[in-house]
């Protein structure tokens, strides 16, 4: 068995600030630690594991939500990979809307752009943003 680790070590080991550990806790994505005698939190090797899932998921832009129902899933290792397939799903479809709307702003931000010239009277920047 591996020695338990502090908040801090586990933080260093994962990226994870502290104050997110906590929240992670309290919001019960992340179990609860047995506690030192002297009522230090005590983290296994098992909070490694589920916080490096949790941080990754959240990098790819999954809700906590999301997070939470994929980890459940996880623990039950018989449970078909259907689910999890549709969360991931749902997921990239609203990635892919984010993608066309952010195409669409950066292409208004390049007609903006092309045409600021001239006095402020005449600034498609100033005209379009007063709309």
């Amino acid at each position: 068995m591996t020695r338990p680790m502090t908040i801090g070590h586990l933080a260093r080991e994962t990226g994870v600030r502290v104050e997110t550990i906590r929240f992670y806790e309290k919001c019960g994505l992340l179990p609860p630690p047995a506690r030192t005698g002297g009522n230090y939190r005590a983290y296994e090797e098992s909070h490694l594991r589920r916080l490096h899932f949790i941080r990754r998921a959240r990098e790819l832009g999954f809700s906590l939500d999301q997070v939470r129902a994929m980890l459940a899933m996880s623990d039950n290792k018989n449970q078909s990979c259907e689910a999890v397939d549709a969360i991931a799903r749902v997921h990239l479809e609203e990635v892919e809307r984010k993608i066309a709307d952010l195409t669409e702003l950066k292409q208004e931000l390049d007609r903006m752009v092309n045409h600021a010239h001239g006095p402020i009277a005449d600034c498609r920047i100033i005209e379009t943003l007063n709309r």
